[in-house]
């Protein structure tokens, strides 16, 4: 009985390297695409970046300079920042933002400040961002907390998406003795009484959106 039953088993024995050769290029077709998906971000020297969610697929993610100024393409949500860029006291931050094409639903993009810690756990800083409906938003950031100051507002001073989806917005930050001022093309629409605003200015933009920056820079108040 007993060479009847090898017998049986050697087909069996033989056909099972086959079939292992067959499945494995699975795992090496699931590790190139996680090898893709936390592929670093190359970016401008000096500039930073951090996302919203640790391990977010960054494979459509790119931030680079463009002409006179910057060009983001997310990608997951993002800040991008220049820790030399600082600012204390009375300020005024500002930038232009170009909305190039249209996102698959409202996404939002502009200026944070008050930053520090932003590599690590304490992260903190503020954003002021508009979105291609007209509405704005303002909200703080304090480790893995996000505090709404102010929750979609929409104001005749933005200027909305056309119907190609593009839009230009000026966002102003300006930081005073007693509150801080913030600015679309020019317009106050809104102010936040006295905070902390002393820290890195920098960006942010949020998810599948395609957006170009001028002008960011950072002013330090004059006569006070």
């Amino acid at each position: 009985m007993r060479p009847t039953v090898l017998a049986a088993l050697v087909p069996a024995l033989l056909a099972a390297p086959c079939a292992l050769r067959a499945q494995a290029p699975a795992q090496p077709a699931a590790n190139a695409a996680a090898k893709a998906a936390a592929a670093p971000v190359v970016l401008p020297g000096g500039w930073s970046m951090r996302l919203d969610r640790d391990g977010a697929n960054t494979t459509a993610l790119r931030f680079f300079t463009a002409g006179t100024g910057l060009h983001a393409t997310t990608g997951p949500s993002a800040i991008f920042y220049d820790a030399t860029m600082t600012a204390k006291g009375a300020y005024t931050a500002q930038a232009t933002f170009t909305q190039t094409k249209a996102p698959a639903h409202a996404e939002a993009y502009g200026l944070l400040f008050g930053g520090s810690g932003l590599g690590g756990p304490q992260q903190q800083y503020f954003y002021f961002l508009v979105r291609g409906d007209g509405h704005f938003l303002v909200k703080h950031r304090a480790g893995s907390e996000v505090h709404t100051l102010k929750d979609w507002t929409a104001h005749p001073a933005i200027t909305p998406a056309d119907a190609a989806g593009k839009a230009t917005n000026a966002l102003r930050v300006r930081v005073a003795a007693d509150s801080v001022r913030l600015d679309v093309n020019g317009t106050q629409v809104f102010a936040l009484p006295k905070v902390d605003a002393d820290g890195i200015v920098g960006l942010r933009v949020n998810h599948q959106l395609d957006v170009h920056i001028e002008g960011l820079k950072v002013t330090p108040a004059t006569g006070k």
